[in-house]
């Protein structure tokens, strides 16, 4: 008896602490991803030409897919295949540069090193939201330090330069790639900076001056300095099932979070960085959330102390009630 009390343990304790707040309506005050077909959301991104709408992608195993996914109300307003490129292997991250070009990044290896190479995809936004065949430009991607895995990949909203943050338990490093991709040959990126965390995705602000690194139990804001990123302070990240990406709003003033499932939450939290007159002040984080300690890990906020001890306290009722009738 003793397993499968422990696994529904947990699935209270998980259910607790992930289940969000009531949201409004308004996309960027977040939503849940109601298709049926997206089962792992794996990146998140927001779109520049649609206001309230978020694209999003499976993770490995799934076909070359993007979805559109509109925040007021969950649904998938539209799906776009990628035509040009080869089979995916393991698709991790979205983000939206200049020009409103979107990049795909496949560069997950849940091997750490199986892969000599691993892809970048681009492909314009799309300026009508209705299913479509794009055609996309791949990229061949290596690490001038050797294979590796990642998770993270954040365009510059003005160089429109690409950056991959690796994915280690003890903490990774911020990559940069050349200053052009070229669809021909082989692009390098090399280490430039330490992330300490373990991470899960990232983004870059509106502006380009600030980079969000987010993981499954916390996150790390760096004034992004010319690439050269300086820690800033600690993330407000929800607790969610398994936290998987994070993009900022349209606008800059928050930091959206989403998590793999199905019927998945994306949660929103204020951007540490944003100009605090331009922050909704109906949020300011929420009491059911983590945040990053000074070595990437969790530390609880007051309200998912209180909901874990609640939980706490009805397991360990049953499980007593469960010993007195065995």
């Amino acid at each position: 008896m003793r397993r499968p009390f422990a696994l529904l343990a947990g699935a209270l304790l998980v259910g607790a602490l992930a289940a969000p707040a009531a949201l409004a309506a308004d996309g960027d005050d977040g939503f849940t991803i109601k298709d049926p077909r997206i089962k792992e959301s794996s990146g998140l991104a927001a779109s520049h030409l649609h206001p309230g709408v978020y694209w999003t992608h499976n993770d490995s195993g799934y076909g070359p897919q993007i979805y559109a996914v509109d925040g007021r109300t969950g649904e998938t307003v539209a799906t776009v295949t990628l035509s040009g490129i080869g089979k995916p292997r393991d698709v991790e991250a979205i983000s939206i540069g200049p020009g409103n070009q979107i990049y795909v990044g496949d560069i997950g290896d849940n091997l750490d090193g199986s892969w000599p190479y691993v892809w970048i995809y681009r492909l314009p936004e799309p300026k009508e939201l209705k299913d479509q065949t794009v055609r996309a430009t791949q990229y061949v991607v290596k690490y001038a330090d050797g294979p590796r895995n990642a998770e993270s990949m954040v365009v510059h909203p003005k160089t429109g330069r690409v950056y991959i943050v690796d994915k280690k338990e003890d903490g990774g490093h911020l990559y940069e790639g050349p200053a052009e991709l070229s669809p021909s040959g082989t692009n390098v990126f090399k280490p430039i900076a330490p992330v300490d965390l373990w991470a899960t995705d990232a983004a870059l602000s509106p502006d380009g001056t600030h980079l969000a690194v987010r993981g499954y139990f916390g996150g790390i804001h760096y004034d992004w300095n010319g690439g050269r990123i300086k820690r800033a302070g600690q993330l407000d990240v929800p607790l969610q099932r398994q936290g998987e990406s994070v993009t900022y709003s349209v606008d800059g003033t928050k930091l959206l979070y989403g998590s793999e499932g199905s019927d998945s939450p994306v949660q929103v939290r204020d951007a540490p960085d944003a100009d605090p007159s331009a922050k909704s002040p109906s949020r300011k984080g929420g009491s059911n959330s983590v945040e990053a300690g000074p070595d990437g890990g969790g530390r609880f906020g007051v309200g998912t102390v209180a909901v874990v001890a609640g939980v706490v306290a009805a397991v360990w009722g049953l499980g007593r009630l469960l010993r007195r009738r065995s």
